[in-house]
């Protein structure tokens, strides 16, 4: 491994769906370390003159504020960038103040609102130009029903900033638009790597909303945490939380894909060219922007946001207790698909998954050691479902699956992954988003010199957990999961 040329100290702020983290990063002696300095949940709010699900922005830019503080206060920064989930955005006017609401995926004003796209631009035409899967919560959809709900809010709005963009902005006052969260709007142009104003137009956005992307690991603007203090450089990281844990992740050739596995799971290879033809669409597959001009060829699945929902629901049992009740559970008993549209935001998680599995024939699961094991059971059929399909995809097959993330520390679910896919697993490092943001700040300082030499930082500074495929499942359990996928294409 190469050593590095100098020591650096960035802050990551990781911002979940769920939690948000502010992490020191500091590289010293030839290792990376990092040190949490503060967490707190993501504020997710009801408005109530729309009833919209909303981002509560104000809340999370002072927990970022405190945390960069106490960041600073641990080790003096160099740096700090921000990574987010995708595809939710903020407005902002002439004078950059914010217009309109920071509404959530998850809320439902996007219902119809792909039929209506689809309507002046066919699907396949949309994919060609983007390369990016269909999901009814894409930015490109939520501007659709802005546009329809809230026209007001548009034709004030002379920014459109991404998640971590806004951050950034809070941070630095500069408007950008970084790349790798871009990507996830479906209203990038692949080939172009610029805005499609075809797409912008049927969006109900004017020109100009968003400026050209820059690319991840790009020099922003300063700030100063405090009024005493020393300015530090706002670096964009990959502003997709995805994008900053696949910079991260140990991959050791063309042949491994990556899982980062959290609230959401999102499977897929990462290659120097996209994927866009006639099966890559058939399959919904994304080719979203990853770090130094690579793509993720992925494909977005739910994750473990119904353990989440369940686990709130019963009444937030231990993790450890959770998953030690699943495993004492008979295995491959309740299969459902955990990407059905049902599984979103229902009002409750454990009544929609028995209702689901009691509609498709599948025996009700009852307690939270079988409830547990039904979503686990069927998110490793997901994995096996995804890994195939890219073997397809890429004409040849694939040697290892490398989880990453905070699912990677679910020693149950990682198991089910190497027997469902019949190939080794690698699971960690845990905060490879934190890590892989840290990673292309320091490669903006000079600190680190390639995309190559912070992955071969990352493994000799982390362990990694190897797993060996067991039993393979049984062949009527994946023809029970296939009908389960058919099903739910059918009626959706």
């Amino acid at each position: 491994m190469a050593s590095p040329i100098s020591t650096a100290r960035s802050a990551a702020v990781d911002m979940g769906a769920g939690s948000g983290r502010v992490i020191l990063a500091e590289l010293n002696e030839g290792r990376l370390s990092l040190t949490e300095a503060h967490r707190f949940e993501t504020p997710l709010i009801e408005d109530p003159a729309t009833g919209y699900q909303c981002w509560d922005v104000d809340a999370i830019e002072a927990n970022m504020r405190v945390g960069l503080e106490k960041a600073d206060r641990l080790a003096p920064l160099d740096s700090v960038g921000c990574d987010t989930w995708g595809v939710d955005f903020v407005l902002l006017d002439e004078a950059r103040r914010r217009v309109g609401l920071a509404v959530s995926y998850r809320d439902r004003r996007t219902e119809g609102m792909m039929d209506a796209v689809f309507a002046r631009m066919a699907p396949d035409e949309i994919y060609r130009r983007t390369g990016i899967h269909f999901q009814p919560y894409n930015t490109l959809y939520q501007l659709a029903a802005t546009a329809k709900e809230h026209p007001d809010w548009l034709r004030r709005a002379r920014h459109l900033l991404m998640m971590p963009d806004y951050l950034h902005f809070c941070l630095s006052g500069v408007v950008s638009n970084e790349y790798t969260i871009a990507t996830t709007s479906q209203l990038l142009n692949v080939a172009t790597r610029d805005w499609d104003a075809d797409l912008l137009a049927i969006a109900g956005a004017a020109p100009g909303l968003m400026v050209k992307p820059v690319d991840a690991g790009t020099d922003i603007g300063l700030v100063r945490l405090t009024p005493e203090g020393l300015a530090i450089r706002v670096i964009a990281p990959g502003g997709h939380d995805t994008a900053s844990a696949v910079a991260a992740a140990p991959l050791d050739g063309a042949d491994d894909a990556f899982l980062s596995s959290g609230t959401w799971s999102l499977m897929g290879i990462e290659s120097e060219a996209p994927y866009t033809d006639a099966t890559a669409h058939r399959f919904n597959f994304g080719n979203e922007g990853g770090a130094c001009g690579r793509f993720r060829v992925l494909k977005n699945m739910m994750g473990l946001w119904l353990i989440q929902r369940i686990r709130k629901e019963l009444g937030s049992p231990a993790f450890a207790d959770l998953v030690a009740a699943a495993a004492a559970a008979p295995a491959w008993t309740t299969i459902v698909n955990p990407d059905d549209p049902r599984f979103l935001n229902p009002v409750s998680m454990t009544g929609t998954l028995k209702a689901i599995a009691a509609e498709n024939g599948e025996p009700v699961p009852e307690g939270l050691g079988a409830l547990a094991r039904c979503v686990f059971d069927s998110l490793a059929l997901g994995y096996r479902r995804v890994k195939e399909e890219l073997e397809t995809l890429r004409g040849r097959p694939l040697k290892r699956v490398r989880i990453i993330g905070g699912g990677s520390q679910n020693g149950l679910l990682n198991q089910l992954c190497a027997d469902a896919c019949q190939i080794p697993v690698s699971a960690g490092p845990v905060e490879t988003s934190a890590l892989g943001n840290a990673c292309l700040q320091m490669m903006a300082l000079g600190a680190i010199g390639s995309l190559d030499e912070a992955r071969a930082l990352v493994r000799h500074s982390f362990d990694v957990t190897d797993i060996r495929p067991g039993s393979a499942v049984p062949e009527a359990v994946w023809r029970r999961f296939q009908a389960a996928v058919a099903r739910t294409s059918e009626a959706h």
